[in-house]
């Protein structure tokens, strides 16, 4: 039995206020909100009334100071829902003194509370004349000045942020496509940009309450003065002079206990929607800014000086304020000073020189894995506002992953003053892979038979197929494309030639943190079965079977079903070539899939019977390892009939794959992948016993 350690007086259960409050803050705000809204109805006594005010002018205060203080409007988001709030609490709390004032304004200046006569007696002052004078202005200035000029600033930063909201978003797509941002700082970018918008739209309509707040103000201070001066003679038997003595103090009373905390909240708007861009505290943002030119404050040290000694002018005022402003300007100066030595001494310090050197180095040693420059005359493209070429670039992420299941690393686009103006470079691992040209005025037509088109434009070479083309205006384009031949703009020159170029160089690209990501992305439980299987390094195993894949262009997506291919053949053997067959027969649907035509069927070439049994002949086997041995005349003569049977189909843009025996397609593959890497070999292991095939082709006899 456990011991009952609670002090003799303990209640027998517990309640912990503290940590009730912080839980339970949801529930506090609701019944925060339902409160105001059961002012508007119910009555409340003087105390409570007393109550609600002091609690309005201190959250407006509370809500002046944040907004004083904060670095830059983002950082009070919440401010149109407090605003709510506040607006609604003050409304309620009119209600309320309205009602008091009505039913109780007979009895004197304490019938609506002491906050309300304490304003009264300390604005008025026995002369409620000066009093409503004090109070006109004090509605002018805030319904007029303050009101509406933060309503119009809002309107106009509502407006300006959600037209400018595009441009925004593509400027950072460029960024992030030119590789000057990652995603992770591109994300963070795009999130600003949405909540900037979300916040100027939000004040927009917030500033709508503070103008009504004003209106609302003055509507109910006219209901109090003439409502109170016909009850108290009508029903209270008040002389005229009392019941406006009365009811009158009572409504200033009432009118400047709430119009000062609009003010104060009205003028917190306004600082917020007037921050804009600038970052910093309210003292930061102006103070600093005023003070960083001493030549300002001498100039209008003079200038108070001379107004000064003017006739009726009170000099000695005028004097102090000048010598306050030439000493302000004399401090400002020395630290202007100051810091410019500072920061020369800094730029010269040799300790920074090698901290910028030290930091430089890693950029400098830094290799893309893929770069896109572009010359000087190609800079538009990534520059521009309507310029398509980055978002055309990032897609090919989404590309690269639906069809092959290959995380692309990101391209970096960089422009090169070392290029030719026109001339686009595509490197990968730092080195250059391929070149071409563009015009980034003009549009391209393909023509594949180099006849005649009868257009005036520029012969050209298409990049990446070396086709026949030509490079023409929009008018020529819209010709060219009317009598059937293929327009591309030049971006999508530059796309195509990069996607084929990544496709072609997908095993150099998969690298073997590349690899670590993808092994790290799959379950637990397949992390372990490729460490099982692979003990030695299961990562380059893997790398080595995905690069295997990837260069064939088979799909590496189905990663778990690729390891269990690997711990499958890893039983047997430790012979990468080994293994990847293997894992090439587990993936037979997939490969078959890929193959098929339109109609379901899979277009092979057949393999001669003398070639498949020469091919054969030609593996040995010496210490467990398959050796190829095919004279070189022999596999020229290969290569040659390869070429002449692939251009027959290679022209109406069909590409039917080469079927041989499992023992025959790598080193066949091998011999292929020289002279058109794009022609698949698969072997009749690879073939899906629910595929169909068609034979298109015979390669010798």
């Amino acid at each position: 039995m456990s011991e009952d350690t609670r002090p003799a007086n303990a209640l027998p259960f517990s309640f912990d206020l503290s940590s009730f409050g912080q839980n339970n803050r949801d529930i506090l705000f609701a019944v925060g909100v339902m409160l105001i809204l059961a002012m508007l109805f119910v009555p409340l006594p003087p105390v409570m009334l007393d109550f609600g005010l002091a609690l309005s002018i201190s959250l407006s205060v509370l809500i002046l100071m944040v907004a004083l203080w904060i670095k830059t409007p983002l950082d009070f988001d919440s401010f149109p829902t407090i605003l709510l709030v506040v607006t609604m609490l003050r409304l309620a709390l009119n209600i309320s003194s309205t009602r008091l004032i009505l039913s109780e304004g007979h009895n004197g200046a304490g019938a609506a509370g002491q906050v309300i006569e304490g304003f009264a007696n300390f604005i008025v002052g026995g002369d409620f004349i000066i009093g409503i004078i004090v109070f006109a202005i004090l509605v002018i200035i805030n319904f007029i000045v303050i009101t509406k000029g933060a309503t119009r600033i809002a309107e106009v930063a509502a407006r300006f942020s959600l037209d400018a909201l595009p441009g925004k978003q593509m400027a950072i797509d460029a960024d992030l496509a030119a590789g000057i941002i990652d995603e992770a700082e591109a994300k963070e970018r795009r999130k600003q940009v949405e909540e900037e918008s979300a916040f100027f739209g939000a004040m927009d309509g917030a500033s709508k309450f503070v103008r009504g707040d004003a209106v609302a103000g003055i509507i109910i201070t006219l209901i109090n003065v003439i409502g109170g001066i016909v009850i108290g003679m009508a029903t209270k038997d008040l002389t005229a002079g009392e019941a406006v003595s009365n009811y009158s103090v009572l409504t200033i009373g009432d009118g400047l206990v709430t119009q000062i905390p609009a003010l104060v909240v009205s003028l917190s708007a306004g600082l917020l929607v007037t921050k804009g861009r600038t970052k910093g505290a309210a003292n930061e943002a102006v103070i600093t800014q005023l003070g960083n030119f001493p030549k300002a404050l001498f100039l209008s040290a003079g200038l108070i000086f001379v107004i000064g000694w003017l006739p009726g002018f009170p000099t000695v005022i005028f004097m102090a304020l000048s010598a306050a402003l030439v000493g302000a300007g004399y401090v400002v100066r020395q630290q202007v000073a100051l810091r410019e030595r500072m920061g020369d001494a800094q730029a010269q310090t040799p300790e920074q020189k090698g901290e910028e050197e030290e930091e430089s180095i890693p950029e400098m040693l830094r290799v893309d894995d893929v770069r896109l420059s572009l010359g000087t005359g190609l800079v538009s493209l990534i520059t521009s506002m309507d310029s398509i070429l980055p978002n055309k670039v990032k897609s090919l992420r989404m590309l690269f992953i639906k069809e092959y299941g290959f995380v692309l690393p990101p391209v970096r686009i960089k422009d090169d003053p070392a290029l030719p103006g026109k001339t686009y470079s595509i490197e990968l691992q730092g080195v250059e892979t391929a070149k071409g040209e563009v015009n980034p005025l003009m549009m391209m037509v393909i023509n594949p038979t180099g006849e005649e088109l009868g257009i005036p434009g520029e012969k050209t070479r298409e990049p990446t197929f070396g086709l026949e083309a030509m490079w023409v205006d929009e008018d020529s384009a819209m010709q060219a494309e009317n009598m059937g031949f293929t327009v591309v703009d030049p971006e999508s020159v530059i796309t195509t030639h990069l996607t084929e170029v990544i496709k072609e160089h997908l095993p150099e690209i998969l690298s073997y943190e590349m690899t670590q990501e993808l092994i790290d992305g799959l379950h637990k439980d397949y992390q372990k079965l490729l460490s099982d299987c692979a003990v030695n390094a299961p990562a380059v195993t893997l790398q080595h079977v995905l690069q295997a894949l990837l260069s064939e262009r088979v799909s590496i997506r189905n990663l778990p079903k690729i390891v269990e291919a690997i711990a499958e053949a890893t039983a047997t053997t430790q012979n990468i070539k080994n293994i990847v067959e293997h894992v090439r027969t587990k993936l037979a649907k997939q490969i078959c899939q890929s193959l098929a035509d339109e109609k379901g069927y899979v277009p092979v070439i057949n393999l001669g019977a003398s070639w498949e049994t020469e091919l054969t002949n030609s593996i040995s086997n010496a210490d467990g390892q398959d050796t190829f041995l095919l004279s070189p005349t022999r596999v020229q003569e290969l290569v040659l009939l390869l070429r002449q049977e692939i251009q027959k189909f290679s022209e109406g843009d069909q590409w039917p794959a080469i079927l041989v025996t499992p023992k025959v397609r790598p080193y066949l593959r091998s011999i292929l992948e020289r002279v058109s890497p794009m022609t698949n070999v698969i072997s009749h292991n690879e073939v899906h016993r629910k595929s169909s095939l068609r034979t298109v082709g015979t390669l010798g006899s």
